[in-house]
């Protein structure tokens, strides 16, 4: 496993690609490509429940103007 690298979302939607066409094998995927077994499983999991829109990453993103609350539009 290796510690603070960031895998791009092509990366990511290619894994849960594998990932699935092998039965959930979590740990072959995890082998296969060089990520922990839980981020194998974090993403396809991600992807089962919400789709690709699930996978993007929106940390340190702001919210639309037209999506704040009253309060939220305040405090900006």
């Amino acid at each position: 496993m290796t510690k603070g690298r960031k895998t791009t979302f092509d990366k990511q939607v290619e894994i849960i690609q594998y990932c699935i066409a092998h039965d959930h094998d979590y740990s072959e995927t995890a082998v296969k490509y060089t990520v922990s077994y839980q981020q194998a499983r974090s993403y396809t999991l991600k992807y089962e429940v919400g789709g690709l829109d699930a996978l993007q990453d929106n940390c340190g993103k702001r919210k639309p103007e037209d999506k704040l609350t009253e309060v939220e539009r305040l405090r900006a």
